[in-house]
């Protein structure tokens, strides 16, 4: 899959070595707890790759069935240039176009603002806060989780919105 600036394709065990490097970034794994990278394999997770420069920029994830979870890892290098906004809203509409989506989800730590921002961006909507107990939280884990939602019939509003705005509907 290609949007304007990347290209999303299947984890394979290739990629080992770079969600390796990713996953080291403390900053990157500042809200999450660390999975061993090979959980990271096969079809629900989607390596991106920059167009221009081929550069690993890191994954999303698109699993579920009717009710889809929607994540994302990115090098900080590329934190704040748009790209986990654009990889998620081109995976939400092959979601809703193409599959059985009905409901695309996302949730992460209260305090994590950026990732907060990249939902509402995706037209995520924040439908609830949270709390797990954990037996080592993290940082900021007293305030709660965070879930976004956004519905097929939610997004296909938006989209025709968007069209007269556009000056196409």
């Amino acid at each position: 899959m290609r949007t304007e600036r990347l290209t999303l394709r299947p984890m394979r065990p290739s990629d080992v070595d770079a969600l390796t490097e990713l996953h080291a970034d403390p900053e990157v794994m500042r809200y999450l707890d660390p999975a061993p990278v090979e959980n990271y394999l096969g079809e629900s997770f989607l390596a991106a790759h920059e167009n221009e420069t081929g550069l690993f920029v890191g994954w999303f994830e698109f699993k579920g069935e009717n009710e889809v979870e929607l994540g994302y890892r990115l090098h900080r290098a590329f934190w704040g240039l748009g790209y986990a906004t654009e990889g998620g809203r081109a995976l939400i509409a092959r979601g809703f176009t193409s599959g059985d989506v009905d409901r695309v989800v996302a949730t992460t730590m209260f305090v994590n603002a950026g990732s907060r921002r990249v939902m509402e961006k995706c037209g995520l909507k924040h439908v609830r806060t949270f709390h797990l107990d954990f037996p080592d939280p993290l940082p900021g884990a007293e305030y709660g989780e965070v879930e976004y939602a956004l519905t097929r019939e939610e997004w296909s509003q938006t989209q025709g919105e968007a069209h007269v705005a556009d000056g196409k509907g």
